[in-house]
């Protein structure tokens, strides 16, 4: 039997209990890919982190979800980045730390700046990719809503992992959505093969649910996962992209909502990178806290 130290993160939030938790695991690299998989179910987390060094990188992780390998990933990469922090694997000076992460999609920069109450993580997300387009009525369907209710064109967009972008009008359009698993099933079946990784859409109004906040969503998902993701790091800075592009956003600077009608509010600071036309990258920064320690034993 083996230990491995691991730390369990509530990411993209300042509390205990908020944003989106992810257990980061060190010293990962000989453990396989089952036990990863098993791990992320026995924690009913959307992700788990697996630390396994790098020879791109100053840090390698990977990270999975309850079925398969996920190439990028927000929140768990904000969990990582405070796990280095903890355990000082990553220490600031002058208040400030940069450096290099390599997940499975490819090397991140990240900056991390001190705070008045922590630390804030900056994670530069790829340019993206701006993939196909859907019927909304397609996407409206599969969660009991019709294609007015949204705004856009829902389209697939890609800084790392591909989503569907679904600009919903207003929050109680938002809350109304209920996801049909089976018809969310068939849905990635008929468009991963030409867009390898797709995740069920990711559903955005304009507007936060607090004073702060500039967007909120959802993210709906079928079993083996959790019903809904409390945060969706990866899936935000699509979102932003889509959201400057598109010129549904006046700013390209702004903060992004999510999981507060589950309990877990959380929060990022994000920035498109670049003219409308030409975006470059996407930061998605947030903090989060260590909620427990220990050492898994398997």
């Amino acid at each position: 039997m083996s230990g491995y130290a691991f730390d369990w993160i509530d990411a993209f939030s300042d509390r205990p209990f908020g944003g989106n938790g992810c257990v980061v695991v060190h010293g990962a690299a000989d453990l396989p890919v089952q036990e990863r998989l098993a791990l992320v179910r026995e924690t009913s987390l959307s992700e788990c982190a697996f630390l396994v060094g790098s020879d791109k990188a100053d840090f390698g992780v990977r990270y999975y979800l309850a079925d398969r390998e996920i190439l990028m990933a927000g929140h768990p990469t904000i969990a990582t980045v405070v796990s280095l922090l903890e355990r000082g694997l990553v220490t600031l000076q002058n208040g400030r730390a940069d450096f290099t992460l390599e997940v499975g999609a490819g090397v991140l920069p990240i900056g991390v700046s001190a705070q008045d109450a922590g630390f804030r993580i900056t994670m530069t997300q790829p340019a993206p990719v701006f993939g196909a387009y859907f019927d909304p009525l397609e996407i409206a369907g599969l969660y009991g809503l019709q294609a007015s209710d949204l705004i856009a064109p829902p389209q697939v967009v890609s800084t790392g992992t591909p989503f569907c972008i679904a600009v919903l009008r207003n929050k109680d359009t938002l809350r109304r959505a209920v996801l049909d698993v089976d018809r969310a099933g068939a849905f990635i079946a008929a468009h991963a093969p030409a867009n390898p990784g797709l995740h069920e859409p990711f559903l955005v109004t304009l507007g936060g649910e607090t004073a702060t906040g500039d967007t909120f969503s959802r993210l709906l998902l079928a079993p083996p996962h959790p019903s809904e993701d409390p945060f969706t790091g990866s899936a935000t800075g699509c979102m932003a992209a889509y959201l400057w592009h598109h010129g549904l956003i006046e700013t390209p600077e702004f903060v992004a909502e999510q999981g507060h009608w589950m309990g877990r509010p959380g929060q990022a600071h994000v920035e498109v990178l670049g003219p409308r036309e030409e975006i470059t990258g996407v930061k998605v920064g947030g903090s989060g806290v260590v909620l427990m320690q220990g050492s898994l034993r398997i």
